[in-house]
């Protein structure tokens, strides 16, 4: 089949691209989506996530990567050949100049929205680049630049792998350059200075990525476009000069999109520092996901099927690269600005697997409710005030690090002061997988907020084997001390499971809150969750439990008196299960004996006539004559 040339000359620099598609019966003429070389607004320098520090590009004239004065010429238009062979299939063939974006064919596109199906464009499997990642990250510069790639290549031995050793290389030893990145009308960094100085800024970065691997025999090409990074504010607008730069890679049939300064690292947002920081995100990112934060200066670079406009790219959610290294799937609301409705705003996410989050409303982790889900997390935030508020949302996965994986501006314009929360009120609240991972198991109360009528109640948990259980009641106007804060909180052991009996010192909301500690290991107990209290009840004033020494048992039992303060002049009753002791007794101004009943219990009674303070005490061993504090009560005053 024969293809008629056009007048103008093809030059070695242009790209070809054929396809074929059965003819239609109408035999329309060929859609070309061509990019308008004569649209490309000039980019500006600036700091980006790392990276606005594109050079200032004057459309296709001025100096180009390697500092040349590249000739002026108009743009090429794309020319288009067609042509059917017999069995009525049509042959197109698009030729384009250099620097104009090709067409991007359908088997090219990824759909949008995201399929969850694999963070990158292409099925990868990380651990076979380990030995690949090792051997490039080590490599250094003897020479020049050809020299470089051809030690890269020493051990990759497909397009994929020459692709790889040339990111790793770039990531790990190309830095950042914060200074150059703020000048306004710097110079392009040429990739002999960019080696010298192991510096550059973003558009350093994709000119000497595609440089490297044109070298490696491997397509490549530079994408400018507007980016959300460093300094991005959510909610805002992008117009007028662009600001970033990446590349774009052609691997087994199909274009790959890459970001080597995120990959290489951050820029501390209030030093300004560069810190080398390896992100795989960035590495061949399924379009989908790369367009969160990747606007390119023409829209088939999205490799999306259908493109999303500038508009879309402003107002659609961002989700940073640890959102997805953090395992986690989807969020809702999916826009960055949210208005609360009757003073709240609710937040779920969704993951990969069970992971713990923390959440920041102005910097403070305060004035929310986060639960966790077996896959997720929901949080309801209560803004103090009216006005514009931020929201930091943070998750651990599979480190002991929190990262920052989202963030919402609240718009709210009304408070329900009745839903004031603890400011002791941590995360998470409720139990959860986390909970039963540290050895609480089955509760009694599986939601997190607990209402009670008269300002007590109980809540019972199985606990693992050699777990110790500690509980804290947290409330802005209620206990003050430590003492004070377990006080109102009395603990029984039942057939292996703890119960918690709550007496509230008034009406209000307090966080209820439990820790544990393996018995055996040293350290301190550690925070699992806790539950809101709620009571509404002003008449409740319900006084402390009584005080617990070392020796009360994992296992005791008090069923009377409960209340910490007796009343004076009374005689009190005491009933108590103890085990492993001889004898017991209560000790006021005299002594008064307990008996064990046919039921396991100990009773007996006591006056409060001239004492201030009432103490249970037992003898554990027969054989022996000194008895132990077990419990403390107070006497009113005479």
């Amino acid at each position: 089949m024969e293809l008629k040339k056009d007048n103008n000359a093809v030059s070695i620099d242009m790209l070809l691209i054929v396809h074929s598609e059965k003819r239609r019966a109408a035999q329309g003429t060929h859609s070309d989506l061509q990019a308008d070389p004569g649209a490309l607004p000039q980019r500006r320098g600036g700091l980006q996530a790392v990276g606005n520090g594109i050079q200032k590009w004057q459309k296709l004239e001025g100096n180009d990567l390697y500092g040349h004065l590249a000739e002026k010429q108009h743009p090429q238009q794309t020319q288009v050949i067609t042509s059917y062979d017999n069995q009525g299939t049509q042959l197109t063939v698009e030729v384009h100049p250099r620097d104009a974006m090709p067409q991007l064919l359908k088997k090219f596109s990824k759909s949008y929205p995201w399929d969850r199906s694999s963070l990158k464009s292409m099925p990868l499997d990380l651990q076979q680049f380990e030995k690949l990642d090792t051997y490039a990250s080590q490599v250094t510069v003897k020479s020049g630049l050809d020299e470089l790639v051809n030690d890269l290549l020493q051990e990759a031995h497909s397009d994929l792998e020459r692709v790889r050793a040339i990111w790793i290389w770039i990531c790990h030893h190309i830095e950042y350059d914060v200074e150059a990145a703020q000048e306004k009308n710097r110079q392009a960094f040429k990739p002999t200075d960019i080696l010298r100085t192991q510096k550059t800024n973003c558009d350093g970065y994709a000119g000497l990525f595609e440089k490297m691997c044109r070298i490696a025999g491997v397509q490549c090409m530079s994408v400018p476009g507007y980016s959300k990074g460093f300094g991005y504010q959510t909610g805002q607008s992008f117009s007028g000069e662009f600001d970033h730069a990446w590349n774009a890679v052609y691997l087994e049939g199909r274009w790959h999109l890459v970001d080597s300064t995120w990959g290489s690292g951050l820029v501390d947002t209030t030093t300004s520092k560069f810190t080398f920081l390896y992100n795989e995100f960035y590495f061949l990112t399924h379009p989908a996901l790369f367009i969160e934060d990747h606007f390119p200066d023409n829209k088939n670079w999205q490799l999306l099927k259908p493109p999303q406009s500038l508009r879309q790219f402003e107002n659609n959610m961002y989700h940073k690269s640890e959102f997805y290294n953090k395992g986690m799937l989807s969020a809702y609301p999916e826009t960055p600005v949210v208005r609360t409705v009757n003073g709240k705003a609710t937040v779920t996410m969704e993951s990969g697997a069970p992971t713990l989050f923390m959440f920041m409303l102005n910097g403070k982790q305060e004035h929310g409710l986060l639960s966790l889900r077996k896959n997720g997390m929901k949080l309801e935030v209560y803004p103090p005030t009216t006005g514009t508020h931020k929201l930091q949302i943070f998750a651990k996965g599979n480190s002991d690090v929190y990262s920052a994986v989202l963030e919402y501006t609240l718009k709210c314009n009304y408070v329900d002061l009745g839903v004031q929360l603890p400011a002791e009120l941590h995360q998470p609240v409720g139990p959860s997988w986390f909970s039963e991972q540290m050895g609480i198991l089955k509760p009694s109360h599986p939601d997190p907020i607990i209402h009670t009528s008269d300002g007590r109640c109980s809540v019972s948990f199985g606990v693992e084997e050699g777990i110790s259980v500690l509980a804290s009641l947290h409330g802005d106007d209620g206990p003050i001390t430590e003492e004070t804060q377990r006080r109102y909180i009395f603990q029984l052991h039942r057939e292996k499971r703890t119960e918690l009996k709550v007496q509230l010192p008034s009406a209000g909301k307090f966080a209820l809150k439990i820790f544990v500690k393996k018995r055996q290991e040293p350290g301190n107990y550690v925070f699992v969750f806790n539950y809101l209290l709620c009571c509404t009840n002003t008449k409740v004033n319900w006084p402390m439990f009584p005080e617990s020494f070392g020796n009360w048992g994992q296992d005791n039992e008090l069923l009377e008196p409960l209340s910490g303060v007796l009343p004076a002049n009374r005689n009190v009753p005491f009933k108590l299960k103890l085990h492993g002791v001889a004898k017991a007794l209560v000790k006021g101004q005299d002594t008064w004996p307990l008996t064990l009943n046919g039921e396991g219990y100990w009773e007996g009674s006591c006056n409060t006539a001239g004492c201030q303070e009432v103490y249970v005490m037992v003898l554990e061993n027969a054989n022996h004559s000194f008895y132990s504090y077990i419990l403390k009560y107070k006497v009113n005053g005479q």
